[in-house]
């Protein structure tokens, strides 16, 4: 029978010859992955089912993402609690404050994401991964805590979605507007447990940034896991991170789908996400009478080094409007030096901004960065919810980080082609 990537993996993972939508298979977990914030309630849970030793302490990893440095007593109290079960369990790959930074840079960053693997974390986003190849999905604490304990996860095969994408992305139109498309066309609950394998020409060119970014918010559409087919550029970039073996996986020839979407991005122009959901899009030209009073920069969705190249392009040799504040935040600690190599800090910090360690902390209004009550951001993160940064009266638009830049530099939401012509 001929199966779609995201059959072959479970299959595969499940000790299966083949597996069909719908199907439920128990599969054997790759690798495994929590944070200072889920990762507390995964121990709780651990010790409530009276396990006293993980699976294989070589397939976990734990990252400092979400609250650092330690923002109260109780954050600090879960960290240390997490680096003394660390220790306790042999589990080596830990990366502490100033060690890694935003789970979803960090893992694949330092090759945990491979290929054909099946993967879980307890976050929504660590779909992705996906786009590596791998099958990577989000799941409760609770359920961390059995994986941790067995090693073991059932799963119903999703249907599976392919979307077809051709043409070239225009200059400040990036990935975070293509997959803000999609998620506007198929709406916040359009893929609801589905897989979205993503092909054609646009992504074959498409860098592994951007493909990290469009995996990453599949699951705003409440897809399952989404995954760019691996090729010769993905191979590389696992290459160079990892020294484990691994067998990359191909949809078969007349593998079955639910549906086939096309899309060209021609002429597709820098989008937004305006709030309360991310299936809100407009075009950014049709939003300059939105004034601003924040810009963040920065999360798992377009924190990378591509991402802050683009946005110091836009604010090299300008200022950021009076009354705006820009936060900006690298997404790993290597982005960060990165971006110190190239002078882009000294870029950030002349035209305004704030440059913050790299965290999620503004992403989700965990400890730095939150809105007051009225105001309004413009943000490259991935959710713009009823009080995601800060005050439930507060609003958060979500865009790319040439908007986000140019929208920091003009005081309101901005197309940057916009800034080109003046």
């Amino acid at each position: 029978m001929n199966m779609n990537i995201f059959e072959k993996i479970l299959a595969r993972a499940s000790g299966k010859k083949e597996v069909t939508p719908g199907e439920i298979v128990e599969a054997n977990i790759d690798m495994a992955m929590i944070h200072d914030l889920t990762g507390p309630l995964t121990l709780d849970s651990f010790k409530k089912i009276g396990a006293s030793k993980v699976w294989d302490p070589k397939r976990i990893v734990i990252i400092f993402d979400h609250l650092i440095p330690a923002s109260t007593i109780r954050a600090a109290t879960h960290q240390k609690n997490l680096r003394e079960f660390a220790r306790e369990q042999g589990i080596r790959s830990l990366y502490d404050i100033g060690q890694g930074g935003v789970c979803h840079q960090v893992f694949h960053e330092r090759g945990y994401a491979r290929p054909g693997e099946l993967i879980v974390g307890a976050d929504s986003h660590t779909c992705t991964y996906g786009a590596l190849g791998a099958f990577a999905t989000g799941i409760g604490s609770t359920e961390m805590a059995a994986v941790f304990t067995t090693g073991k996860m059932w799963f119903k095969v999703p249907k599976a979605i392919k979307i077809c994408v051709r043409g070239k992305l225009r200059k400040y139109t990036t990935p975070k507007d293509l997959i803000l498309k999609i998620i506007g066309d198929l709406g916040e609950g359009g893929a609801i447990y589905k897989g979205l394998e993503f092909t054609g020409q646009t992504f074959k060119e498409m860098s592994i940034d951007g493909r990290l970014t469009v995996c990453n918010m599949v699951v705003e559409a409440g897809a399952k896991a989404g995954i760019v087919p691996p090729d010769n550029k993905t191979i590389a970039y696992v290459r160079a991170r990892t020294r484990g073996t691994f067998k990359p996986v191909l949809s078969d020839e007349g593998a079955r789908y639910e549906d086939v979407l096309e899309y060209d991005v021609s002429s597709l122009q820098p989008l937004v996400a305006c709030p309360p959901t991310v299936d809100n899009v407009r075009p950014a030209s049709e939003l300059q009478n939105v004034i601003i009073d924040q810009v963040f920069i920065g999360s798992c969705t377009n924190g990378r080094i591509e991402d802050l190249r683009l946005a110091a392009s836009i604010l090299k040799g300008r200022r950021i409007s009076e009354g705006v504040r820009m936060i900006i935040s690298p997404a790993s600690q290597e982005i960060y030096k990165e971006c110190l190599r190239e002078g882009l800090l000294r870029i950030f910090t002349e035209a305004g901004a704030v440059v913050t360690n790299a965290t999620c902390g503004p992403c989700l209004g965990g400890h730095m960065g939150l809105l007051a009550p009225g105001e309004v951001c413009i943000s490259t993160s991935n959710r713009n919810f009823v009080g995601r940064m800060g005050s439930p009266q507060s609003k958060v638009y979500l865009a790319n980080p040439a908007t986000a830049a140019a929208s920091g530099v003009t005081g309101h939401i901005t197309d940057p082609n916009e800034l080109r012509r003046r």
